[in-house]
């Protein structure tokens, strides 16, 4: 359910064709577990071209089999990819195939049934995040409170930059992370209609973490 208002500047809607198409396959109850993370990992690695399209590049000199020039290359190593548990981890394969020299970065939230407020487990970062770029990655921008305590906490670290990177959002994840951090640009491939009574995207594609490995 793609929004057809105008959107945010920081708000990037992945719509290429293909983005779509395999998130429609997603979408599908009866997809199996293989094919959703098949499908996951064909996606996450289109949408990495377009998260990653402003990265910043050096020159560097390069002989071709005819002569000398100058050409452009990244950094990978300046780029950590941080993966909020479990689900998130569904999403890594895919981006690091883009750029393999990425870092990478796990925090662990859980959400409270009763109160939906994310509550963290586990923080482990490279070092010097000061010189870095972060993306982070999770299928779902749901109620957003996961998101925003993520990068709050990635914030203490002072990295050069954060984007966030999903599947889906909701009106309502977008409004909680514009309140809490309106500096993050978010890059998803739909926005969905609402959430539901229990925290869930509506129509969504259910709980991604379940779906990625099995569990369901």
């Amino acid at each position: 359910m793609n929004s057809p208002i105008p959107l945010p500047a920081n708000v990037h809607l992945i719509d290429h064709p293909l983005v779509q198409h395999k998130l429609t396959l997603m979408r599908n109850k009866e997809a199996s577990t293989n094919s959703f993370r098949r499908l996951l990992n064909e996606l996450s690695s289109l949408m990495a071209y377009e998260v990653t399209r402003d990265m910043a590049t050096q020159d560097v000199e390069i002989e071709t089999p005819l002569e000398t020039m100058t050409a452009k290359v990244i950094d990978g190593k300046k780029l950590v990819f941080v993966s909020i548990l479990r689900a998130g981890n569904g999403i890594l394969d895919g981006v690091l195939s883009v750029v393999p020299g990425a870092r990478v970065g796990h925090i662990g939230l859980y959400r409270d049934p009763k109160t939906l407020e994310a509550v963290e487990y586990y923080f482990k970062m490279p070092k010097d995040m000061q010189e870095r770029d972060v993306v982070v990655v999770d299928p779902m921008l749901a109620t957003g409170n996961s998101a925003s305590a993520a990068v709050t906490r990635l914030k203490q670290l002072k990295p050069k930059s954060i984007k966030f990177l999903c599947l889906l959002t909701c009106p309502e994840g977008l409004a909680a992370m514009h309140k809490a951090h309106p500096d993050v640009s978010i890059y998803t491939a739909a926005i969905d209609r609402e959430l539901n009574d229990h925290g869930y995207i509506l129509p969504g594609l259910g709980d991604a973490g379940d779906r990625i490995f099995g569990t369901q």
